[in-house]
């Protein structure tokens, strides 16, 4: 097993569960029209989306109950081109508990907003590796598997590189259909075929050492010495200079760094003025676009 906090039993078994507890919601956007059909669709669409996530077995590991990773998909409907055809964006986000608190951090947070799918009252989705379905199909494939890589590079080192090459193998086989958020060549360089090529890269192999040092080696040893946790986040983050030096403004990289911001910010709340100054002087190297949201962290 993935990892283990603490033990269920029912009649003397463990309770087996799949590998996300993945939470959907479906919003439409203020300005669409939305007629009593696609309501009812949009009801349908929640609810297999949900299934898919949560009833797929992504994995060959067992996971407990209390095991399963916490996620989240929003999807944000922004136009409806043609009947059953539906345009908008991804909200993802997954987190993970963190060792002898009752505090989760907050492992991926993206927003895809190149999402064009086809969807009908009834249709079933169903996962094929290596075979492209359907856009929506392949989409959420996608993220499940990203969701598992970025989980599991928390708890072991590169631990999440298969999850990573299923997820490569996502895009490739979904490249020929002509869908966005799959190609290199697009003008949004924030999409599914950076995200998963960037990490794969071994110019970005700092940042898969820092997602262990970050969570294994500072947030879950917060709570028995904050010092030395403190320590361990700023040692695990000071790598990740080199490669905005190779690769600045790479989506990979600003996504970890900004969904980190605020909990850092907490996390130092007692650091002392060097290590404040420190951390906000990396942080700003890092993702000088936010620059004034970490000069809070003086304050």
């Amino acid at each position: 097993m993935r990892f283990l906090f603490a033990l269920l039993f029912f009649f003397k078994f463990p309770l087996i569960a799949q590998e996300l507890n993945c939470q959907v919601s479906i919003v439409t956007d203020a300005k669409l029209e939305v007629s009593s059909l696609d309501k009812e669709v949009f009801e349908q669409l929640k609810q297999s989306i949900y299934e898919f996530m949560n009833s797929t077995k992504w994995t060959k590991d067992k996971f407990l109950v209390e095991e399963r990773i916490n996620c989240n998909l929003q999807l944000q409907i922004t136009s409806i081109p043609s009947q059953g055809s539906y345009s908008g964006s991804l909200q993802v986000q997954s987190s993970r508990p963190v060792f002898n608190s009752s505090y989760t951090t907050t492992v991926f947070n993206f927003l895809d907003q190149n999402l064009n799918f086809q969807f009908t009252k009834n249709t079933v989705l169903i996962y094929a590796p290596n075979q492209f379905r359907d856009n929506l199909t392949s989409v959420l494939a996608f993220y499940a598997n990203f969701i598992l890589g970025m989980d599991y590079d928390t708890f072991s080192l590169k631990g999440g590189t298969p999850f990573f090459n299923e997820a490569q193998q996502i895009v490739s086989n979904a490249q020929s259909s002509g869908g966005e958020g799959w190609q290199s060549n697009e003008a949004n360089k924030r999409n599914r075929f950076w995200l998963v090529d960037n990490v794969l890269q071994e110019l970005f192999s700092p940042l898969r050492v820092s997602l262990f040092e970050y969570h294994r080696n500072g947030l879950d040893q917060l709570y028995a010495n904050k010092t030395n946790a403190i320590a361990a986040v700023y040692s695990s983050l000071e790598p990740l200079s080199q490669v905005v030096a190779n690769r600045p403004n790479s989506v990979n990289i600003l996504n970890y760094i900004q969904a980190k911001s605020t909990e850092i910010k907490n996390m130092y709340t007692d650091a002392t003025a060097d290590q404040k100054t420190q951390m906000v002087d990396l942080l700003k190297k890092l993702d000088p676009v936010n620059t004034s949201n970490y000069q809070e962290i003086l304050d």
